[in-house]
């Protein structure tokens, strides 16, 4: 008999989830339909496969979503996050288990008991980031405890990067994921952390000032600002009693200090629109947030604005963007400066078709054994195949197909609305990602405590 699994959304992040579920069909006896507003969108590849079956749905339609729903075994959602509730109940109702990579909501959390009671599992983060780096860091932390260790420090952190090879701008960056979430990245609360014992808070206008570095063997150097909520997990992975706990993410060295000037400039801010924005140039909408001046140029008054030097590299990025251009324009009616900015770097930063992106992610622990303070290190580096087949792509998609398909196959059991941080989960998925290049190597280093490296400006 085949068993029934229905993917809601096509978008980016499914290449590989797709081509996994699909190269598991005939051994695995899976039919599986995708679920789309666009269905027209799916490469011929996949919608052509014998096991494959494409339909036109509407989230908003509570009949379409039913119907699919209902006649489904396992349920991926791969929606936008605020669109995973309408999916979670009717998988309650109809009495079957959902996956998605989003972070849980408090609406999706407070379906926990009755997701129990019908003996469902509803398995959430388990992308890249939040998902391999829950699952990468509960190994070794309980690794750790399982040999009487105690842990003092844990540091995470993770990027979507350009491959060595195609790093060509000054920025050392182009987008590998959604542009407007990195546009938009630290805004919506102050970050916090805990360093030494001592809890720490970072301001948006701050955020990119305060940044640590590292190495990553073979890549280069690498900095990190910090993410919103670093201690969103303390309970969850048990580190209450951990002295430094810090989530961020990377990027090679200068970015933040560079991507700061659009912070000090205004640009970033996505909360009111802008007049006339569709036929303004990007150099008329950078003008807009500096003074009147009936003499000087906008070149001339955004230099004093930001304080930069002529040999400031910092210059060369900016112009590298075009941003003084007279002839290109924003062409989107009522933007926020958020989206014009993100217009702007579109134009510099979009992967070409030939081009391949990279992830990278990187643990500290630190923990005390024996009277003995030690340190592991641990370093995931992932590259893209071209512009389809991306790191992004492979590290979100195939830990999600891998749990569907564990869950459909009674592997994993335990019911309720959880995240991948039980070895039930996450040793048989750490282990077939090895079988595809998603492999951590980890460092025994000499213990350093919070990184002396660190930069407060």
């Amino acid at each position: 008999m085949m068993r029934k699994i229905l993917v809601i959304g096509a978008g980016k992040s499914t290449s590989y989830l797709l081509d996994y579920l699909l190269s598991k069909a005939e051994e695995e006896k899976l039919e599986i339909t995708i679920g789309d507003i666009n269905p027209s969108a799916i490469a011929t590849s996949i919608s052509n496969h014998k096991h494959c079956t494409v339909i036109s749905l509407d989230i908003f339609n509570k009949a379409e979503r039913n119907d699919a729903i209902s006649t489904a075994d396992i349920v991926i959602s791969m929606l936008p996050a605020h669109f995973h509730i309408k999916v979670a109940e009717d998988c309650i109702t109809h009495k079957k288990h959902l996956v998605t990579a989003s972070y849980i909501s408090t609406e999706l959390l407070a379906l926990n008991e009755k997701v129990k009671e019908n003996n469902l599992v509803f398995m959430n983060e388990i992308g890249l980031d939040p998902g391999i780096d829950h699952m990468s860091a509960m190994q070794v932390i309980d690794k750790i405890r399982d040999e009487g260790g105690n842990i003092l420090l844990f540091e995470s952190f993770c990027g979507g990067l350009v491959a060595p090879e195609y790093d060509n701008n000054l920025w050392n960056y182009k987008f590998t994921w959604n542009p407007r979430n990195v546009v938009l990245a630290g805004q919506g609360g102050t970050a916090k952390f805990i360093q030494e014992g001592t809890y720490k808070y970072i301001p948006y206008p701050r955020l990119f000032r305060r940044t640590e570095f590292f190495e990553i063997e073979g890549y280069g150097r690498f900095e990190g600002y910090a993410n919103r909520d670093s201690l969103n997990y303390r309970e969850a992975y048990k580190l209450q009693n951990a002295l430094t706990i810090y989530r961020g993410t990377m990027r090679r060295v200068g970015f933040s200090k560079a991507w700061n000037m659009f912070i000090e400039l205004g640009v970033t801010d996505d909360t009111y629109t802008i007049e006339n924005s569709e036929k303004m140039s990007y150099r008329e909408f950078i003008n807009l947030f500096l003074p009147y001046s009936p003499t000087d140029s906008v070149e001339l008054k955004l230099r004093h604005y930001l304080k930069l030097d002529q040999d400031d590299i910092r210059w060369d990025k900016l112009l590298e963007l075009n941003i003084f251009d007279d002839t290109k324009l924003i062409g989107i009616p009522d933007a926020t400066p958020a989206r014009a900015l993100q217009k702007i770097l579109e134009d510099s930063w979009t992967l070409k078709s030939n081009e391949k992106d990279m992830i990278v992610m990187y643990h500290k622990f630190g923990y005390e054994l024996n009277g003995e303070k030690k340190q592991i290190d641990s370093k995931l580096v992932v590259t893209g195949e071209n512009q389809t087949f991306t790191a992004m792509a492979k590290t979100v998609g195939l830990p999600v197909a891998m749990a569907a398909l564990k869950i459909l196959n009674g592997e994993i059991k335990t019911p309720g609305v959880q995240i991948p941080i039980t070895k039930e989960v996450y040793e048989p998925i750490l282990e077939e990602l090895k079988s595809y290049g998603v492999n951590f190597k980890e460092y025994d280093v000499p213990y350093l405590g919070y990184n002396p490296n660190s930069v407060v400006s």
